[in-house]
């Protein structure tokens, strides 16, 4: 029989939660809802108060962490909390593999960019020339404006661009290449992997103007999108021009829109603009579901999805839910 470990211990993958947790509190962004998820996490399960007090304590041996990051502190400056974030991921690193993990998945985007929306928020940003950028929730982008060019790089999630009338080109950069208005209104999303590889797919759909697709690493363009088609840019090139869905330009109006979707993915899309886990039972993944869902209270739209098919939304905390069979 083999030896278990001391309970006082926590096992690599507790710490590696605890790790995120410390990244997300301290990385200037977190409110209160992401501090109440943390404590809700940390009294689920002992070994998760083990592995955080763990984690705190290899992060204060550095100096990296302040002894109450878990309670919502108040007045922290941005900057200062994102060298700390990496001061303690550094030290968690050496840890154990599931805290290197929470390195390499921390969302350094939004920490350091321009521009950054956190999970469940829109933003609308007015550039210094003019147009308009709104931002979709866990988005990030940074903007560059001189006096021969218009760039704006998107670092995670989705942007709408409205552009001004202005004679510099204006430019949106993505890993699979250039986008250039033409007089236009578009919007840009990077794929859900974007976290997990450094070649996600780029989805563009054009609903005023034109775009000029150049891809990356190509010296001319592939060619113009113009309004109402969509396309998406990937390190094979470009699909096939379709139609603009009706789905990716609903979360401009703050809307889920779902026809004929399958539980599972509309879950993935409903959680990102929700704090915390939202996990769809594999029992219940292939149900169908169609219709137009506002976004601003996620929690009804889970009661409405209970209501309209054989399923039960299991809540262990507002931060911890799962879809189940009824």
């Amino acid at each position: 029989m083999s030896a278990r470990p001391p309970a006082s211990a926590p096992d690599s993958a507790a710490l590696g939660e605890a790790a995120q947790w410390l990244v997300r509190l301290h990385s200037g962004r977190a409110g209160e809802a992401d501090h109440a998820a943390c404590a809700a996490w940390r009294h689920a399960d002992p070994a998760h108060e083990r592995a955080w007090q763990r984690a705190e304590r290899l992060s204060q041996q550095f100096g990296a962490v302040p002894a109450n990051i878990g309670v919502p502190v108040l007045a922290r400056q941005a900057r200062g909390n994102r060298r700390a974030a990496l001061r303690t991921l550094a030290v968690l690193a050496t840890a154990a593999p599931a805290a290197w993990l929470a390195w390499r998945l921390a969302p350094w985007d939004s920490w350091t960019a321009d521009h950054a929306t956190a999970t469940g928020e829109r933003r609308d940003v007015r550039l210094a020339d003019g147009s308009r950028v709104l931002l979709d929730t866990g988005s990030a982008i940074d903007v560059r404006i001189d006096g021969t060019q218009r760039t704006v790089r998107l670092r995670a999630g989705a942007i709408r661009v409205t552009t001004a009338a202005d004679a510099r080109p204006f430019i949106v950069e993505t890993v699979q290449g250039r986008l250039r208005a033409l007089g236009t209104r578009f919007t840009v999303r990077l794929g859900d992997d974007a976290h997990e590889t450094a070649s996600p797919d780029v989805r563009l759909a054009v609903t005023e103007g034109a775009v000029e697709v150049t891809l990356r690493g190509a010296s001319s363009p592939a060619g113009i999108v113009a309004a109402g088609r969509q396309t998406v840019l990937n390190a094979q090139g470009a699909s096939a021009l379709t139609a603009v869905s009706p789905e990716s330009q609903a979360w401009t109006q703050g809307v889920l829109y779902a026809e004929n979707m399958r539980l599972a993915d509309f879950c993935t899309e409903l959680s990102r603009y929700r704090p915390g886990l939202l996990h769809c039972s594999p029992e219940v993944a292939n149900l169908r579901l169609s219709g137009a869902f506002q976004l601003r209270d996620t929690d009804y739209v889970l009661s409405m999805v209970a209501t309209t098919l054989p399923v039960q939304v299991l809540t262990r905390t507002r931060w911890w839910v799962t879809v189940v069979p009824a």
